[in-house]
């Protein structure tokens, strides 16, 4: 029969065409990835280390220095939860042992921030500051030069 040989054509085609369709519908394209979720505020105030560092940076811009530090130790001391956050309290211990010329400290502090936080950097302006900047490029570049020297093959031994 000429007529159904063609109508199975036709439905060959249609189903062919629908198939083609599906399995095209099947290929996912990679998405970005979404935002990362932000904590509240109020949620992150209710934890005693958040706590300690938010009063530690308020204490900090009134300058109110001593208070400042307190909260900061206080902070690293109940374990801050983001490392990024850890390093940020180590961050301004150093600037305020800096500050008050308690140079070791202020190093120390800042090697414990990159220990918190390896891709811990200060911004330009910080950088730039005439008293914690330099201590800030030194324990930077020591870092530095620590990480070359443990990719650097061991040299030879001579034969005995």
């Amino acid at each position: 029969m000429p007529g159904r040989s063609r109508w199975s054509a036709h439905r060959a085609c249609a189903l062919a065409a629908l198939a083609l369709a599906t399995l095209g519908g099947c290929v996912t394209v990679p998405a970005e990835a979404p935002p990362p979720a932000s904590e509240s505020i109020a949620l992150l105030y209710t934890r005693p280390a958040e706590r300690a560092l938010i009063n530690g940076l308020r204490a900090y811009e009134e300058g109110a220095f001593e208070r400042a530090e307190q909260s900061f130790r206080t902070a690293v001391l109940q374990s801050l939860r983001d490392p990024r956050d850890a390093a940020v309290a180590h961050k301004y211990l150093a600037f305020i042992a800096c500050a008050f010329d308690r140079i070791s400290e202020c190093e120390q502090q800042f090697r414990r921030a990159f220990g918190a936080y390896p891709p811990f950097l200060l911004t330009d302006a910080e950088i730039g500051h005439p008293i914690w900047g330099p201590v800030y490029r030194r324990v930077s570049q020591a870092r530095a030069d620590e990480a070359l020297a443990k990719q650097a093959p061991a040299p030879e031994r001579a034969p005995k």
